[in-house]
């Protein structure tokens, strides 16, 4: 269980980095809302607080507080990686650590973390996000999902 888990975080973290240099080297020069259709665009938002900008921090600490954070996730998710008793949740697991993997190198390399899609309807705007939010998101359902129908359904 655990190479599959592996294998997912490190697709999700060379996409995710992949993508990002793809937008700030290439599709963001120069930095403008690009229009692809009449409910997404591509932005460029640099994210210095966690998930949607909260707890967002002018200090220095900041970043350095949410990296820390962050790299104390990933290790403890790695190790119930390693306790993994299905495929999926392996793998939902790795959706996760990738993900984190690819924010915190933003943390370190940007001190802020790299935001580009941008979904919106009726004048309403979701808070920009990357694949790697995309990535923790999808496995944190999972999870959630798992522990809240799956156990159930091996017990009763």
């Amino acid at each position: 269980m655990i190479k599959a888990g592996i294998w997912t975080a490190a697709f999700i973290t060379a996409s995710d980095q992949l993508s990002k240099l793809m937008i700030l080297a290439i599709v963001m020069q120069p930095p403008r809302v690009i229009e692809i259709s009449e409910f997404f665009n591509l932005v460029l938002v640099w994210n210095r607080g966690v998930s949607f900008g909260m707890l967002q921090s002018a200090s220095i600490w900041g970043p350095i507080l949410l990296g820390a954070v962050t790299v104390g996730i990933i290790i403890l998710l790695f190790f119930w990686l390693r306790e993994a008793k299905t495929r999926l949740c392996a793998i939902a697991l790795g959706l996760v650590i990738g993900g984190a993997l690819g924010n915190l190198i933003d943390r370190i390399l940007h001190q802020a973390v790299v935001d580009f899609l941008d979904f919106h309807i009726s004048g309403y705007h979701w808070p920009a996000f990357n694949v790697a939010d995309s990535a923790i998101t999808v496995g944190v359902i999972y999870i959630i999902y798992e522990s809240l129908f799956e156990r159930t359904e091996k017990s009763g």
